[in-house]
């Protein structure tokens, strides 16, 4: 019974594990780096979630060929990477999945100018802390650079990048920047997602997370089996130990009414059918006999079913009784 309860503990815990796999990644497409914009012939790779191959879709050239050369398993999912784009990848991505099901999409711009705006490409929960940077194609050191919301300024950066603390809804839309004498970058939207129930349930965000966490499930029903599994080997012990010292001898009970005292002299092998008994009594003062004793014998039946007994008395005989032997037995 505890064997069979272990098992189904480990059927339920890789259940649990497949359908956690499912639900998370399911229909999942992130990009690496996270970023909107790109210069020519930088890589990029799309990671599926959830599918053992990533079948890239462009809006306007289908799927992707290069993705049956580069394509990867990963922990979670699979990859694909595009070793070089160009300004005619730009446009919306997304993965098929079984059934006709369209995964998220995330649309990147490829650029053929000299400045860049990097904003995620994915989305941002509410509360996050954004960074916007500017980026000068022909140097990597830090430029000034300007900062524009729906064309209107919003900051300027000495180190070419601005950081939005507490992202919120209105902070969502469209942005751009600006370097002097290098020019300005592509328009890209920054997207910000409800984070309203995470925000409720932050005290307990932590602790959900590991509840829920289905290596945590898994680690607490094989301690339960541990358990299950001490359990049983200690009731089998202690039976086995009852069994060793369980007694159970046949011992005939000596008995001895009114006047009768003595002892029993039990005579037995292992190929015997009975077993034989001698009761010394005392005489009786109103007994004609003059012998001080007079020897009552007594055959204790066995058989098969039950015990009985069943006595048998020779008359006394005078004189002293002779001492009783194997022979006369």
């Amino acid at each position: 019974m505890l064997f069979f309860s272990s098992m189904s503990l480990v059927m339920i815990a890789m259940l649990l594990l497949c359908e956690h796999d499912q639900k998370v990644n399911a229909d999942s497409l992130h990009i690496g780096p996270n970023r909107a914009q790109f210069f020519e012939y930088e890589s990029v790779t799309f990671y599926c979630e959830g599918v053992s191959y990533c079948e890239i879709v462009h809006e306007s050239k289908g799927k992707l060929s290069s993705c049956n050369k580069t394509n990867k398993r990963t922990a979670t999912g699979s990859s694909c990477t595009l070793t070089h784009v160009y300004t005619d990848d730009s446009g919306e991505f997304w993965f098929e999945t079984g059934g006709g099901k369209r995964s998220n999409s995330v649309n990147i711009i490829v650029s053929a100018g000299s400045v860049i705006l990097e904003i995620p490409a994915l989305p941002v929960m509410e509360g996050e802390a954004v960074t916007l940077t500017c980026r000068n194609k022909t140097t990597s050191s830090q430029t000034s650079a300007h900062f524009y919301h729906y064309g209107g300024l919003i900051g300027n950066s000495s180190a070419g990048n601005m950081i939005i603390h507490g992202v919120s809804k209105p902070d969502e839309g469209i942005y751009k920047c600006n370097i002097s004498g290098a020019g300005e970058s592509a328009e890209s939207r920054l997207i910000v997602g409800d984070g309203q129930k995470e925000t409720v349930t932050s005290p307990f965000k932590e602790t959900f997370s590991l509840i829920s966490n289905p290596w945590f499930i898994l680690t607490v029903l094989f301690g339960v089996l541990l358990m299950l599994v001490g359990l049983l080997y200690f009731v089998r012990s202690s039976c086995q130990r009852g069994k060793e010292n369980k007694v159970s001898p046949l011992r005939p009970e000596p008995g001895s009414t009114g006047n009768q005292t003595g002892s029993e002299s039990i005579n037995s092998t292992t190929s015997a059918t009975a077993i034989y008994a001698v009761v010394t009594k005392n005489r009786k003062e109103t007994e004609i006999d003059e012998s001080p004793h007079r020897s009552v014998y007594y055959v204790l039946g066995l058989d098969a079913d039950s015990q009985q007994l069943e006595p048998s008395v020779i008359p006394p005989s005078t004189g002293t009784n002779p001492p009783l032997t194997g022979d006369t037995l």
